[in-house]
């Protein structure tokens, strides 16, 4: 009988019954307290997903179908849900601890890397140059867009002998530049 008041108070406040709602909330709320407490092991974060839960039934009561449930599961399940939204945004939020990200290691490049790299890429510039304009532009679609040869035949239009030659030309003038 009891569920079948939770289930009538539910109605009520899907047709803006204040008192429904409060009535609802005196029959259920101890039990959701817990519920929300046994997930967040924190009082004050399961008063706030109490309170966020109820707010949540009052604008959505309309949704509820006593077909498909309960009242008190029906309430449940967005009190967990709302739960475990605070769980995850506690995680993202978490401070990282100093002493682990002093221990880790930069990923990314260092300052001598970084300046052999620019110096690299300085000298690949400069022998790119060095190559023909169509034979440079085979080896930019090659290398920088992912072309095939057909691909670069076809945007060239230029016979695919053609492209793989002076691709092949290319790399072999590039390599000879770079070893200088």
């Amino acid at each position: 009988m009891a569920e079948l008041s939770r289930e009538s108070m539910l109605l009520a406040c899907a047709a803006g019954d204040r008192t429904a709602l409060n009535r609802l909330y005196t029959a259920t709320a101890s039990h959701l307290f817990g519920l929300a407490l046994s997930i967040l092991r924190r009082r004050d974060l399961a008063e706030d997903a109490v309170q966020e839960t109820f707010l949540q039934v009052w604008r959505h009561a309309g949704s509820f179908d006593v077909n498909r449930g309960t009242a008190m599961a029906w309430m449940a399940r967005i009190l967990r849900n709302r739960c475990f939204d605070m769980l995850d945004k506690r995680r993202r939020e978490m401070p990282l601890d100093p002493a682990f990200a002093e221990a880790r290691e930069d990923p990314g490049p260092g300052p001598a890397d970084l300046v052999a790299g620019g110096e690299s890429a300085r000298r690949l510039h400069n022998c790119m140059n060095e190559i023909e304009a169509n034979a440079r532009q085979c080896l930019n679609l090659a290398y920088y867009e992912g072309l095939t040869m057909e691909e670069i035949a076809k945007r060239l239009p230029a016979p695919i002998g053609t492209v793989k030659s002076w691709v092949r030309r290319s790399l072999i003038r590039l390599k000879g530049c770079l070893e200088r």
